[in-house]
């Protein structure tokens, strides 16, 4: 075969090479279609990643005119991040981050709680057995999330200050690795890594979120998006919480899908499934009221620099 050839034959294959990429780039974001984007941030395990991966919700949206794209992280404070610059519309969070953003920000839909699943964890052998046994210890959590507002209820109920502790600012998944290793005494996180700990690590849950955090799911957007987008706001609401009505009644299928997507074991799952409601519907006043408690407790601890009256950030589903 000539040179000429060669080069002929390289040059077809690398045209065809490049409008593969290219389709298989328009395909996964629906670049050209007519459908109006709508991203959403989640992180691993929680309702709108139950929703992705049932995918009941992507086809409902785009049969009404909506290309759903998914975002996934490792914790709120990255989450608000991404939704105050605007690279997501939506965010499911902890009831945490919503309030350290402090501005800007839109409460559409709130879970059920979620205090059995979030905790102070310590290795099985550890000689800390109680809230007053952390003085001088060093606690990973993560600043800004549910974790952040956990640690400071656990240290007032033991009667501890702040400065009583060491604190590791760290994302979640670092600190699992520092908890495993033994960098930190003690790890405050919440499910799927408290599941995760307890049974891949036998860690002890010293003390759950019951009366300390009750670590609620939201689905926020920020004021100015959800105030012109309502139907979509609408939508996802219904969809999602159709998804955690599902949820609910096929407990077994649940863990099965969440077990893949995860990549985790059934067994780390099924504790994580079994000892949390899933739920997603508009604000109550109980639910708002402990949002407020959380915000007056970061404002007290002058974590944020504003007092925020939460029921002023809610959005009515119309």
């Amino acid at each position: 075969m000539t040179k000429s050839w060669k080069k002929i034959i390289l040059i077809v294959l690398l045209i065809l090479w490049a409008g593969g990429t290219y389709y298989g780039y328009r395909q996964a974001t629906g670049a050209g279609d007519k459908l109006e984007k709508v991203t959403i941030g989640y992180q691993k395990g929680d309702p709108v990643d139950v929703s992705k991966s049932r995918g009941v919700l992507v086809k409902k949206m785009k049969a009404l005119g909506y290309r759903v794209v998914f975002k996934e992280f490792s914790d709120g404070s990255s989450e608000m991040q991404a939704l105050v610059s605007g690279s997501i519309n939506y965010a499911r969070t902890g009831d945490t981050p919503p309030i350290t953003a402090t501005s800007n920000i839109a409460y559409l839909a709130a879970g059920a709680k979620k205090a059995n699943g979030s905790g102070i964890l310590v290795k099985a052998n550890s000689d800390i057995t109680k809230l007053s046994d952390l003085k001088g210890k060093r606690v990973a959590y993560t600043q800004g999330t549910s974790s952040h507002y956990l640690l400071l209820q656990a240290l007032s109920k033991a009667k501890l200050s702040n400065s009583d502790i060491k604190w590791v600012n760290m994302k979640q998944p670092d600190a699992a690795i520092a908890f495993s290793k033994g960098k930190v005494d003690a790890w405050v996180t919440w499910d799927p890594y408290t599941a995760q700990g307890q049974v891949q690590q036998k860690a002890k849950l010293l003390v759950d979120g019951q009366g300390l955090s009750n670590n609620r799911d939201f689905l926020i957007s920020t004021q100015s998006y959800a105030k012109k987008h309502q139907k979509i706001n609408k939508y996802l609401v219904k969809y999602v919480g159709e998804d955690m009505k599902w949820a609910n009644k096929h407990p077994n299928k649940l863990v099965t899908l969440l077990s893949k997507k995860l990549h985790m074991k059934q067994t780390v799952v099924q504790k994580m499934v079994d000892r949390r409601d899933w739920t997603m519907s508009p604000l109550s006043k109980s639910v708002i009221a402990d949002e407020q408690k959380i915000a007056d407790v970061f404002y007290a601890n002058d974590l944020i620099k504003k007092q925020i009256k939460v029921s002023d950030d809610v959005i009515t589903i119309k």
